[in-house]
């Protein structure tokens, strides 16, 4: 701590007695997140057996989240009392890797920092995930026939945006594209087809049990299909099979 004033060092004492101090105070004023209580004490309750199922999990998430919080304050309580157990032995202020000074500024940011800059322990971010990711990705992986020329059956994305027109939980916010302004552009990918039809012309082509043409629904589909000049007028067809049949 040669490189260290005593003024210096007073003021990092100082810093991280205050840290300890607000995390006691803390730990304190919320009761330790209220870990010393159980869950069935917070709800009043003798059993959860005949809550939803959804209330238990609530509850079951928010002591997983102050039991991370708690786990936080513990790992900086540890963490001061080494630095200032440090400072009781002389060897604050000095990298245990490398043996030089660690700069003032760098302490005085992090005052319960033992390595300089350059000894830092890495911390390395684990890039395991779930196995189930790589059989559901990308979105609808598994249930998605998109990408296979020998299908165009109803797959698990068309059931998706059915399911989508009544409702989400999803946000412009949690969109997947960075210009959604409105919920109605929510959806996956805008889709252009036609519910319960393979080919436009089913949507207006009404036939009998066997196959046999029964009559022409003129309706939007209809006149769009004749307008993009896709067949022929199918309104023809069918006085064309009435005067084959009272000729017949």
């Amino acid at each position: 701590m040669q490189h260290l004033t005593a003024t210096q060092l007073k003021h990092l004492r100082s810093l991280l007695e205050e840290q300890q101090q607000s995390i006691q105070h803390k730990d304190q004023d919320n009761d330790h997140y209220g870990l010393d209580e159980s869950m069935r004490d917070e709800t009043g309750e003798l059993s959860h057996i005949d809550n939803h199922p959804a209330d238990v999990a609530t509850e079951l998430y928010d002591r997983e989240i102050d039991l991370t919080l708690q786990d936080h304050d513990d790992h900086q309580m540890d963490l001061i009392s080494d630095a200032l157990a440090r400072m009781d032995q002389g060897s604050y202020g000095v990298c245990p890797v490398c043996g030089k000074a660690i700069a003032y500024e760098r302490l005085e940011a992090v005052p319960t920092t033992e390595y300089c800059i350059e000894d830092t322990p890495k911390r390395h971010v684990s890039n395991y995930r779930p196995v189930e990711e790589e059989f559901l990705l990308p979105p609808f992986g598994r249930t998605s026939l998109d990408e296979r020329e020998d299908q165009n059956g109803f797959d698990g994305e068309d059931a998706w945006q059915v399911l989508e027109n009544f409702g989400t939980s999803n946000s412009p916010a949690m969109a997947e594209g960075n210009e959604i302004h409105s919920y109605n552009e929510m959806e996956i990918e805008a889709s252009e087809e036609l519910e319960g039809c393979v080919e436009p012309l089913e949507a207006f082509v009404a036939t009998d049990i066997y196959g046999n043409l029964i009559d022409i629904v003129r309706n939007q589909e209809y006149r769009r299909y004749i307008d993009k000049g896709e067949g022929i007028d199918m309104s023809q067809l069918a006085e064309e099979e009435e005067d084959e049949e009272e000729f017949f």
